[in-house]
């Protein structure tokens, strides 16, 4: 909570310094200059409103302001590249904004009709449209699992082959194994979902004896799309670790693993962790291969909660196995909403860890504890 204050106060200092900037920027702009500038300011607000609000004139707007950005561009270049790239900020933002506000009032029916109690772990867990029992749990729980069996895999490995091209492979094969991996990010998640149910699930589920859409097969899968995130992220941190350290501490009389394990993993232990948050986010939000391998079963698993051999159904397979066929309006649909909201939070919330603990690391790094 103290780091959050922290960045809030520095925050509020930036954001009433930058309209300073701008106003004194204003003031000091020809006549011309800060008509094409308003022009360029009113016509993408009202592109930016007229697409909300599904207006006939939204098309004409959005002419209107490439016109005035083509005529600023030729006469005030810098001036136009300034205010074009501040819309397309202040755009983006307002679009996550609205995304977050209309995933919020389309799920308010469903916490109207079964409160916080579709979020609650202790109550009854049901999912039953036909008796009006809703529950989120399930999802919850089997997205948890699925992204902890992933994690499993793509944590240690993505790590490891990011320490192997970074500090132990020879450049030649440097070169051909850091392209391979990221290759493997480009393969859509259809074709991993379809090889995961086609050759994975079988074979676990004959070597296992269970049935097939397991989370652990699931998990499996994911960790291995994951591995490409973690081992680049990872990979250009452990990079960015400077020469000079490294040499000193084999000028001390340290071996290569020495230096590997105690100089250039904490140095760039933030980008590392990083790179693994990056790796849960991406095995969290998947939603394909998860859906072509899952058995959509909407209840926690059996006999344990922890039964990774057993099958439930995730947040983003449970969205995409079901928007299809519920009428708007009902309250399967807000339901259907209210997952998107938990999956916000939890990308939201793991964006936010990410950012605090590459804040304490540098402090750290820097000497400030």
């Amino acid at each position: 909570m103290l780091e959050i204050r922290t960045k809030t106060s520095q925050a509020v200092p930036w954001f009433r310094n930058r309209a300073v900037s701008m106003v004194r920027t204003a003031t000091d702009m020809d006549r011309v200059s800060l008509v094409v500038a308003t022009a360029q300011i009113l016509l993408i607000t009202g592109t930016f409103a007229g697409f909300i609000l599904q207006s006939t004139w939204t098309t004409t707007l959005l002419y209107g302001f490439l016109v005035v950005a083509g005529i600023g561009w030729v006469g005030r270049q810098a001036l136009t590249a300034k205010v074009t790239t501040f819309l397309m900020t202040a755009a983006t933002l307002s679009t996550l904004g609205l995304i977050a506000v209309f995933l919020v009032l389309e799920a308010i029916p469903i916490f109207r009709h079964a409160g916080f109690g579709i979020l609650w772990p202790f109550g009854s867990n049901a999912w039953s449209t036909s008796q009006g029992q809703f529950s989120l749990v399930p999802m919850i729980w089997g997205t948890a699992l699925t992204t902890a069996v992933a994690i499993l895999v793509a944590a240690p490995f993505g790590v490891a082959g990011a320490l192997f091209i970074s500090d132990v492979a020879p450049d030649w094969l440097r070169e051909i194994v850091k392209p391979g991996v990221e290759l493997l990010a480009g393969i859509p998640s259809i074709v991993y979902g379809f090889i995961g149910f086609t050759v994975i699930n079988p074979y676990i589920g004959n070597l296992l004896s269970i049935n097939p859409g397991a989370l652990v097969a699931i998990g499996l899968v994911i960790g291995f799309m994951a591995l490409p995130t973690v081992v680049s992220v990872a990979e250009d941190a452990l990079s960015a670790v400077p020469e000079a350290m490294k040499d000193g501490s084999v000028a001390m009389g340290a071996t290569d693993w020495q230096t590997l394990k105690s100089v250039s993993i904490p140095t760039a232990f933030s980008g590392v962790s990083a790179a693994v948050l990056l790796g849960v986010g991406r095995a969290i939000g998947e939603t394909m291969a998860a859906t072509v391998m899952i058995s959509h079963s909407r209840r926690l698993p059996r006999p344990e909660l922890y039964n990774v051999f057993d099958s439930t159904e995730t947040l983003t397979t449970f969205i995409a196995a079901s928007y299809g066929h519920v009428t708007p309006g009902q309250l399967f649909w807000s339901a259907l909403f209210a997952a998107g909201v938990v999956l916000l939070v939890i990308v939201t919330g793991l964006g936010i860890v990410s950012q605090l603990i590459q804040q304490h690391m540098h402090r750290k790094l820097e000497g400030s504890q």
